[in-house]
């Protein structure tokens, strides 16, 4: 892939992350306003990967078809819509389940749509580590920034003034439509690849896959789980917001200086050895953020965790890219992204359920003991091939 049109992938990768990250919790503002319940705050958040689940493994079939590019301008097209949904029907409960939605949609066209031109764009082995390492970093910076937008559109206050901060937004969707233009169109090649590349059957078959989609899930249920009982444990051990908020972000830091130097890692450790200690610096970090540390410890254990949780991502998108057909990619990516999303659903909910009388720091406990697990099996997976 030619540079302009690697830097306009990248760049809607980092737009795409802060075009979500600002309408999601925005909505959440806007509901608080609206005084919706507590009980459909729950169902706002769910209406957003609702589709996903659903439509992850199609969509990876027509990335597959018609070629990133289609993708990611219909993804690109959909989110400006969903920005306009939130500004013309954000004033009722019914507005923002339609636009969340909407967002939702948009976020896997763009993202199954990405994840694929990677990993058809890049040369197996040492490449697509780096390829998957430096997107996955581009994603991640998006996921820092937008959240920055909210107080700078909206201001300062408990609730911020939500009008301004979804037209913000619907204004940086656009910019999504015009960084599709330099990427590459699909050519009679890939076309024939793509109908000679067979179903879903062969993917299911991957030597391995099962552990590969297992790690995936469990690594990103463990960052999101962060997200949530970091600040729990510091309302419990009476910490700072501030010291709470640097914590995650230091978090998120730590996990873009892994993805930013994976393919050195990986070549220099082999996949899958980075693989399992990785995880196991996880789970490491979140152990010692459960036990009843002093803050400066609880800084390092978290950024521990951080260098740790950026690793399993990237690392098993490239391997899924490099063992699947060449015109399989893009269900490959839709595979583990449904992988994703269900484990974001369920082991959340698990670890909560089972640490549920032990509080923020018996969930964090469980999630570093569901990691340590997680790394054992990975033991076996064969990630050093292509």
């Amino acid at each position: 892939m030619r540079r302009p049109a690697l830097v306009a992938l990248f760049v809607h990768s980092v737009l795409t992350q802060v075009v979500t990250f600002v309408l999601r919790p925005a909505a959440s503002y806007r509901a608080l306003e609206l005084e919706v319940p507590a009980s459909w705050l729950g169902a706002l958040s769910a209406s957003f990967a609702l589709v996903p689940l659903v439509l992850a493994l199609p969509a990876g079939h027509v990335v597959d078809r018609v070629g990133e590019r289609r993708v990611l301008l219909v993804g690109s097209v959909l989110m400006t819509g969903a920005g306009a949904v939130f500004v013309l029907l954000g004033d009722s409960l019914a507005g923002l389940l339609a636009g969340s939605v909407l967002l939702g949609t948009a976020h896997l066209c763009a993202v199954v749509g990405q994840q694929a031109l990677v990993a058809n764009a890049a040369a197996p082995g040492g490449r697509l580590d780096s390829a998957f390492g430096y997107y996955t970093f581009a994603a991640s910076l998006g996921q820092l920034l937008g959240p920055l937008l909210i107080p700078l559109l909206g201001g300062g206050g408990s609730i911020p003034d939500t009008g301004p901060v979804f037209l913000g937004a619907c204004a940086v969707s656009v910019l999504l439509v015009g960084c599709v233009l330099p990427l590459p169109g699909r050519g009679a090649g890939r076309e024939r690849a793509a109908a000679e590349a067979g179903g879903l059957g062969a993917l299911l078959r991957l030597p391995g896959l099962v552990r590969a989609l297992t790690t995936s899930c469990v690594v990103i249920a463990g960052v999101d789980i962060t997200l949530v009982y970091l600040p729990a444990l510091g309302a419990d051990r009476d910490l700072s917001a501030g010291l709470v908020s640097a914590l995650l972000a230091l978090r998120a830091a730590a996990s873009m200086v892994s993805r930013l130097l994976l393919g050195r890692l990986s070549a220099a450790l082999g996949r899958r050895r980075l693989l399992v200690g990785s995880i196991a610096l996880a789970a490491l970090g979140l152990a010692a953020c459960a036990a009843p540390v002093p803050p400066w410890a609880l800084v390092v254990a978290v950024v521990v965790a951080g260098l740790g949780l950026g690793v399993g991502q990237p690392l098993t998108m490239s391997w899924l890219a490099g063992s699947a057909p060449p015109g399989a990619r893009g269900r490959a990516m839709s595979l583990r992204l449904t992988g994703n999303r269900a484990g974001q659903v369920v082991i959340p909910a698990a670890v909560g359920a089972v640490a549920a009388g032990l509080g923020a720091a018996g969930v964090l406990g469980m999630t570093a003991a569901a990691l340590a697990w997680t790394g054992f099996l990975a033991r076996k997976l064969a990630v050093d091939g292509p």
